[in-house]
């Protein structure tokens, strides 16, 4: 439950700012791991490091060949922190989902659908030569189209927790 602070101010400055402070994140992770020590002991403990670890190692790649924002990054850090591995990977799982209906719909929107399926294209040309994709194919580009993922991580982290919530009572 304590993980829907940090997921909704991070949704927010995502959404308001295309940001996500490490003012956030780095005290967020802290906490994390503090209260599932203090819950759970040295297994809180455990869990929670590797519910961090689990959360940025996944999205690393993407870090690197500038798809996702490094902020972004270190929010799903943080939050597996709270959750640990298990609850991190429902989360991912359904933020992935939510975050490509988001782009589909942003693409359809802005009448770039065929511009997208070139863009694809090349990013897997890339990935099978074993380069990085174009620079131009990154979140650099000023014109490249942007999905706020942290705004998919604040909303799926929210419903979740509202699931959890429900299912416990």
């Amino acid at each position: 439950m304590l993980a829907t602070l940090p997921a909704t101010i991070g949704g927010y400055t995502d959404w308001r700012w295309r940001r996500i402070p490490n003012w956030l994140t780095v005290p967020a992770l802290l906490l994390g791991v503090a209260a599932n020590s203090a819950v759970g002991g040295w297994h809180g403990a455990k869990a929670s490091l590797l519910g961090a670890a689990l959360g940025l190692a996944i999205l690393l790649p993407f870090v690197v060949v500038r798809s996702l924002g490094a902020g972004d990054w270190k929010l799903v850090g943080a939050l597996g922190a709270f959750l640990g591995p298990q609850r991190l990977l429902v989360v991912l799982f359904a933020t992935a989902l939510l975050a490509g209906v988001m782009a589909v719909v942003l693409i359809v929107w802005k009448r770039r659908v065929l511009e997208t399926l070139r863009n694809l294209w090349r990013i897997l040309a890339a990935f099978l030569t074993l380069h990085l994709p174009d620079s131009q194919l990154s979140l650099e580009n000023p014109q490249a189209l942007k999905v706020p993922f942290g705004v998919a991580v604040a909303i799926v982290v929210v419903l979740y927790t509202a699931f959890q919530i429900r299912m416990a009572g």
